[in-house]
């Protein structure tokens, strides 16, 4: 009996911390890279450049991918559908202020549900534009008894930044 005790204190105390955990996340990543901010832009503005540059498309070559909405900018809509490292899911434009910013949001179906935003800020600087990505969502409790096991800023901070370095190959002039 004393165990059993022991075991319900124990897994109600795991279940108090795991409530106390942030209800949100938010991975950000940046780069400077050497190109006007509306070459960036142009880049992340239109989902059919996506390919040549995010680290997701090299995962998998042979991702599907679908497109609806406006052709780029507010309302274009992309559909992909990939291996077990990419997934399943949809992302669609919120906003887009020309050589500003780009808001995404973001519907993961596979492997897992999640809907998060993302968004690319661009800032002109003196050797060329500061290129900003960055990802925010909201944790339920399985979210954030994951983030015990998974840190979200590492599983995702690198896809960011190795696609921010392709975006660099991408537009940067030798």
């Amino acid at each position: 009996m004393t165990i059993l005790i022991v075991v319900v204190l124990l897994i109600a105390g795991l279940a108090v911390f795991v409530a106390s955990r942030p209800d949100e996340f938010r991975v950000q990543r940046s780069a400077l890279i050497q190109a006007p901010p509306a070459a960036l832009f142009a880049q992340v503005n239109d989902f059919h450049q996506w390919p040549h540059w995010s680290p997701w498309a090299r995962r998998d070559p042979a991702m599907r991918v679908e497109y609806q909405g406006a052709e780029q900018g507010v309302g274009a809509v992309q559909h992909w559908a990939g291996n077990k490292q990419v997934g399943k899911g949809s992302a669609t434009i919120l906003e887009s202020e020309p050589g500003e910013r780009v808001l995404i949001q973001l519907e993961f179906l596979e492997p897992f549900r999640a809907t998060n935003l993302a968004e690319f800020s661009f800032q002109p600087e003196a050797s060329g534009t500061r290129v900003s990505w960055s990802m925010t969502g909201r944790n339920g409790f399985v979210g954030k008894a994951m983030g015990l096991v998974f840190d979200m800023d590492k599983m995702v901070g690198g896809d960011f930044e190795q696609g921010l370095q392709q975006l660099r190959m991408r537009v940067e002039v030798s």
